[in-house]
């Protein structure tokens, strides 16, 4: 079961991608999947699919912004930032999974004495 990908719930994937993008600055699609799971411990692994629609989805609510630039081999690439409504959105959701990390850590640690 260690070997096995974490799915990933509802909503976490656009928290990762604002983080990061908070945290490391402007990048560009591939960029941005490959520190996710990098920082991930290669438990989530994310194809093309997957991280575009999550930035399609994050710039058509205006969280994040996108521009062209040249990539580190010298390629075309359209790099993304974080903007000031998107670190608003990310404060706001960092606090929400932290409440819900919160309470699933007590109810994990609930023993059968707490019960009675």
């Amino acid at each position: 079961m260690a070997n096995q990908k974490l799915d990933l719930l509802q909503g976490t994937l656009d928290v990762m991608v604002l983080q990061t993008l908070n945290a490391i600055g402007p990048l560009h699609g591939y960029g941005i999947a490959r520190r996710i799971e990098q920082v991930s411990g290669d438990q989530v692994l994310l194809n093309q699919g997957t991280i575009y629609a999550s930035l399609v989805r994050l710039q058509q609510r205006g969280w994040i912004a996108a521009e062209w630039g040249a990539s580190d081999n010298n390629r075309k690439a359209k790099f993304y930032s974080i903007t000031r409504s998107g670190r608003k959105q990310l404060a706001a959701d960092a606090a929400h999974w932290q409440r819900i990390s919160d309470v699933m850590g007590r109810v994990l640690a609930m023993t059968g004495e707490e019960t009675q």
